[in-house]
């Protein structure tokens, strides 16, 4: 609807991670810089972290975007709760190896002979793994076993690994990864966009949507923005899309603070509404229930989960009367669009009649 309104040609926000929207701000110029560093040195592991929606997996996406098909093997994987021999079959399965009843060590053999083709063919085997933070230690331990293959003094297999900021924790101090960290060549954890990298961020997305400076955003809209995402890219996008589906509703051209503050109070009332839903379906139904004439007070809501209930539906009572105040602007502007359409063709007509 908004990309329509503004004349975009496609999503700038959207929250599925699309590498061609990515962004280089400072941190993420960084963790760019290691991991290429990382490349050129050919072995050992690079470990990215950083909080949920700080942009790793877009940036994992841009790096493999990059490199050429002919001298890299690239793999991703993105981990669940896997033991040591699921990520085995994981890492045979992403590389394309044919692993149907294979035990263990027939695995292994045939993931070294794969490692050991490419190096032949001069390509370098590079493996990512998404979501680090689920591996278990055991799991870990073998993905640093395969970084034992070697070609002489090259190494078969570098490996990135991509997590949450307690995989920093984990793979920093947990005793049994020592190995694992004298094999790690660079490390970096992204943080959060300064407010000047949020407009750019901002800005850089619209462009790359054909944004011809319609809506344009004032100063303080933009210091709004930051302010409550915190510089975070999931949270930015997820605000700006809400900001400009609003826009397109209210015919804005011009995002201001009052704007940026309206929408986010609506956001929250959805969040707070959303989790009141949910309390008041884990606390059960809202009625008592009567069985063959005795009473049954299992089912009885309590005062608690009664006041919840109850600001709940206030909550969506003032969401349907918002929703009503702007279904009457719509309608109040479809009006006047209307009569200026008649009005210039009655114009057109008199202009004809003469």
């Amino acid at each position: 609807m908004y990309s329509e309104f503004y004349n975009l040609t496609g999503k700038p926000f959207q929250l599925t991670p699309d590498p061609n929207f990515y962004f280089d701000s400072s941190t993420h110029h960084k963790a760019m810089a290691y991991l290429s560093y990382g490349i050129s040195q050919g072995e050992g592991f690079i470990i990215i972290t950083g909080e949920i929606g700080s942009g790793k997996t877009t940036l994992v996406g841009r790096l493999l975007q990059s490199l050429d098909p002919n001298d890299f093997s690239t793999a991703k994987i993105v981990t669940s709760q896997l033991d040591a021999d699921d990520v085995l079959k994981m890492v045979a399965a992403a590389f394309g190896i044919n692993i149907k009843d294979t035990d263990k060590a027939e695995m292994i053999i045939e993931i070294e002979k794969f490692l050991r083709n490419n190096s032949k063919m001069g390509k370098t085997t590079l493996l990512l793994i998404d979501e680090a933070q689920n591996l278990t230690t055991q799991a870990l331990e073998e993905l640093r076993m395969l970084s034992n293959f070697q070609d002489g003094n090259k190494a078969l297999l570098q490996s990135f690994l991509v997590g949450q900021p307690e995989f920093r924790d984990k793979w920093a101090f947990d005793p049994a990864l020592e190995q694992l960290r004298q094999r790690v060549i660079a490390t970096h954890h992204l943080s959060p966009m300064k407010a000047d990298e949020t407009k750019e961020y901002i800005e850089h997305r619209l462009t790359l949507v054909n944004w011809k400076g319609n809506p344009t955003f004032s100063e303080d809209g933009y210091a709004e923005i930051y302010k409550y995402s915190g510089g975070v890219p999931r949270k930015l996008n997820t605000l700006c899309t809400r900001i400009l589906l609003f826009g397109a509703i209210e015919e804005l051209e011009v995002i201001t603070a009052d704007v940026v503050k309206e929408v986010i109070e609506d956001m929250e009332e959805d969040n707070y509404a959303a989790s009141s839903s949910a309390r008041l379906a884990h606390n059960g139904g809202l009625t008592a229930h009567n069985t063959n004439g005795i009473n049954d007070h299992s089912h009885v809501i309590s005062e608690e989960a009664f006041e919840e209930a109850k600001e709940a539906g206030m909550t969506a009572s003032a969401e349907l009367l918002k929703l009503r105040k702007r279904v009457v602007r719509l309608e109040k502007n479809i009006k006047i669009h209307d009569e200026t359409i008649k009005g210039t063709i009655d114009i057109v007509e008199d202009l004809l009649d003469g």
